[in-house]
């Protein structure tokens, strides 16, 4: 596996504990290009791993740090790497070295900003191809691991600097909780490990739910456990957005309300211009560069009839155009011909309503003849046998029709 390596206490004995035990590893150590002095820690690290025969992949920045926090700046940069670097590797795995202490202190750091089961897990032991191998061992035995072997790690100054939140948990927060009710720090690094455990089966759970194309019915939303229905909802947008972490409880809140009271065609707007859109039998996550719509056009030719699938036979004579809905529109479909509004035929239909006004439609003398994949008027269907009209709607994107009526059709 690749072993992510800073030089630090963590990783070091991560990279040496997996030499030992005769594990291959490929390391990699990311210069953040933050303070003086950091290449020289890049060519220690480089020494390191010629004393142990592994291969070292070696990254310095050379861009401009990304808007916002620097820690958080400095992560993506660094994961960005690692992907890279285990890519052209070619292994499955990147070991990272954090340990119980991180653990949590990352517990704390999540129930201080506010977090449901997935942050008292504090950091998951593996997260696609990232993996944490020491969550179980605490820092005080690294640090005896590293004496015995007469190993000095790197030091990195900034694990002092009280600016950052983590420092201040790690240096002033579990020292008091641990004066006051030794053996906390334990206790907490137990109920994380429960809480990775049922965090686990709501993720299970989940899976069973959203399917492998993304579309997640209404229905199965609507039995799953609120719990299990907000992690739906955090992987739609993850999956959609690529952000991670996703969403805060207001944005869950609006999801749950619109997938147990809303109404079809209603929706819910999220950050990076992701909306989830509510239909009949699901839900449907749309981004704002969803590439524009093909633009349709009637495709006519004279037939005496075919089977041909998606298409539809005229009297010959008709003049048929295609067009959009507009107000008072009504229609006789076929086979029992009752006038009936085109509002009730698409409802019955169940066309999600954002999509009615823009579904193609076709004309006869005027008259709406056609609403292609649904219905036809019985009026302007030519007889068995005879010259007819052949009409393809082609160019057009898939109506998303939610039923499972066989006499629907599906458009092209």
């Amino acid at each position: 596996m690749l072993v992510a390596l800073s030089g630090g206490p963590d990783s070091t004995a991560l990279l040496i504990a997996l030499c030992e035990i005769g594990i291959p590893v490929v390391a990699a150590h990311f210069d953040h290009a933050l303070r003086p002095g950091s290449n020289l820690e890049a060519e220690d690290v480089e020494d390191v791993c010629a004393g142990l025969g592994v291969t070292l992949v070696r990254g310095r920045r050379s861009e401009e740090m990304p808007r916002g926090s620097v820690q958080a700046a400095a992560r993506t940069l660094r994961y960005r790497f690692l992907e890279e670097a285990r890519a052209g590797a070619e292994l499955n795995s990147v070991a990272l070295g954090h340990s119980a202490d991180d653990l949590v202190e990352g517990v704390l750091l999540h129930l201080l900003r506010g977090a449901g089961l997935a942050g008292m897990r504090g950091m998951p032991a593996r997260r696609g191809p990232f993996v944490r191998p020491l969550l179980g061992v605490w820092r005080s035995s690294i640090e005896a691991f590293l004496e015995q072997r007469s190993v000095v790690p790197i030091r990195d100054p900034s694990n002092g600097d009280r600016r950052y939140a983590r420092v201040r948990v790690r240096l002033d927060l579990l020292p008091a909780f641990e004066r006051d009710l030794p053996g906390i720090s334990g206790r907490i690094h137990a109920a994380a490990l429960r809480a990775a455990e049922l965090q686990a089966q709501v993720e299970s759970l989940a899976d069973g739910i959203v399917s492998a194309g993304g579309e997640v019915s209404i229905e199965s939303l609507r039995n799953a456990a609120p719990h299990v229905r907000a992690e739906v909802f955090r992987r739609l947008f993850t999956s959609a957005s690529g952000r991670s972490p996703s969403l805060g409880a207001r944005h869950l809140e609006a999801l749950a309300r619109l997938v147990l009271r809303g109404a079809s065609g209603q929706s819910v707007d999220l950050p990076g211009g992701i909306t989830i859109r509510r239909g009949y039998q699901c839900v449907q996550v749309m981004t704002m560069s969803r590439p524009p719509e093909a633009e349709s056009a009637l495709a006519l030719q004279p037939c005496s009839g075919c089977e041909k699938p998606n298409s539809a036979h005229f009297r010959a004579g008709l003049r048929l155009e295609l067009g959009t809905r507009r107000p008072g529109l009504r229609m006789r479909p076929a086979p029992g011909g009752r006038s009936r509004k085109l509002q009730d035929v698409l409802v019955d239909a169940k066309v999600p309503r954002h999509l009615r006004d823009t579904l193609p439609l076709v004309f006869a003398d005027g008259e709406l003849a056609w609403v292609p994949g649904i219905a036809i008027d019985r009026r302007f269907v030519a007889w068995t046998g005879s010259e007819s009209i052949h009409a393809e709607v082609v160019g057009a994107g898939k109506p998303l029709l939610e039923s499972d009526s066989p006499t629907q059709g599906v458009f092209p």
